[in-house]
């Protein structure tokens, strides 16, 4: 099962999906998947504060800034549920690397999310909402907006549960509550 948890800056999104994720699980193994690269302290801060608000709730963290598709299986269980935190460092992470345009970065991220979906029990997505900014964009920005939104709407298509949270609240769009 994938679920999609898409909300703003400061939503509760992250919280709310990690509740998610530990719902789902019950009892069976649980994965953090952290796609944030580490650059300064005020990455280094994010961190250490998602470390933290999950601390001592059974997750194993595996780390992997891009290539979601060549995690080994080992590293994985069929039984687990995977928490990937989050879809807007993870496209930022694919589209900047050297040699990388949007359809490479796109189908890197989109093989990556099948490779969880089929080694993982369930997955849990977190992504940035960034379509409501209501600003003209140009140049990086703009293309980098244009593949979140891009995966946005395929893995809405894809996923068995999509919900934004908006100021700590779940607002559904496909499938039932979870939590």
């Amino acid at each position: 099962m994938l679920a999609v948890v898409i909300g703003g800056s400061g939503s509760g999104k992250s919280e709310y999906a990690e509740r998610m994720a530990l719902h789902l699980a019950g009892e069976r193994p649980r994965f953090y998947l952290a796609t944030m690269q580490v650059w300064d302290e005020e990455c280094q801060a994010r961190v250490q504060r998602h470390r933290k608000q999950r601390a001592g709730r059974g997750f194993v963290t595996v780390e992997r800034p891009k290539q979601l598709a060549g995690i080994p299986r080992e590293q994985l269980d069929r039984e687990g549920t995977v928490l990937l935190e989050d879809l807007g460092n993870l496209v930022a992470n694919e589209l900047y690397a050297p040699g990388a345009d949007e359809e490479k970065a796109e189908q890197a991220i989109w093989q990556g999310v099948e490779h969880l979906v089929a080694e993982s029990r369930h997955v849990v997505l977190v992504s940035n909402e960034v379509s409501t900014g209501g600003a003209d964009y140009a140049g990086e920005t703009e293309r980098y907006l244009r593949l979140l939104g891009r995966l946005h709407q395929r893995l809405a298509q894809r996923a068995d549960v999509v919900c934004e949270v908006a100021a700590g609240l779940p607002i559904y769009y496909k499938g039932r509550k979870l939590v």
